[in-house]
C-alpha cells in the first residue's frame, strides 16, 4: 500500500450544517454533493474531504462503529502569517464555527495556532508554523525550509 490517503471522510450529525458552514460560510467549492447524503470537498492535490451524513455513514460500514461522533482528531490548516491565522480563525467563526482556543504563540516551533470547531464538532486547528513547507514535488517538510 502507497503511504498516501487520498480521501479523508467524517460522519456528521447534521450534513445541511456542514454544507452551510464549508460551502456557503467559507466558501468552499463541493467536488461532489449528494443531497442528504454527502459532500465531498477537493483539499489539496489528490485529497479530498468528505463529510457523509452519519445515519448513511453507519449503513455503508455495515453498523461497525455505533458511535458515529468525531472526536480525538483535528484538522489542521497551515497558513503564511500569524495575522492569517486570526484572520482565517475570524472568518470561521463568522461563518458559525465555535472557537475552540484563542489563537497563540506555540514556542515549540515559533508558531502560532488557534483552534476552531465546525458545526458539527470537527476541529481545525489554523496554524502559521515557520518551519513548514511544501516543496514543488508536494513533499512535506518540517523544520527549516529548504
Amino acid at each position: 500500500m502507497d503511504q498516501r490517503t487520498h480521501f479523508i471522510t467524517l460522519a456528521t450529525r447534521d450534513l445541511e450544517a456542514a454544507r452551510r458552514f464549508y460551502r456557503d460560510g467559507l466558501g468552499w467549492e463541493p467536488l461532489a454533493d449528494v443531497p442528504e447524503e454527502i459532500i465531498f470537498f477537493q483539499t489539496g492535490p489528490g485529497l479530498v474531504l468528505g463529510f457523509f451524513d452519519a445515519e448513511k455513514f453507519r449503513e455503508d460500514i455495515a453498523g461497525a462503529v455505533p458511535d458515529t461522533s468525531t472526536s480525538g482528531v483535528t484538522l489542521a490548516h497551515n497558513v503564511d502569517s500569524r495575522e492569517a491565522v486570526d484572520s482565517v480563525v475570524n472568518a470561521a467563526v463568522a461563518a458559525g464555527a465555535r472557537l475552540v482556543k484563542s489563537p497563540r504563540p506555540v514556542p515549540v516551533f515559533n508558531g502560532y495556532h488557534g483552534h476552531v470547531a465546525d458545526p458539527n464538532g470537527v476541529i481545525w486547528e489554523i496554524c502559521y508554523n515557520p518551519g513548514w513547507s511544501v516543496d514543488d514535488s508536494g513533499r512535506v517538510h518540517l523544520g527549516a525550509a529548504e
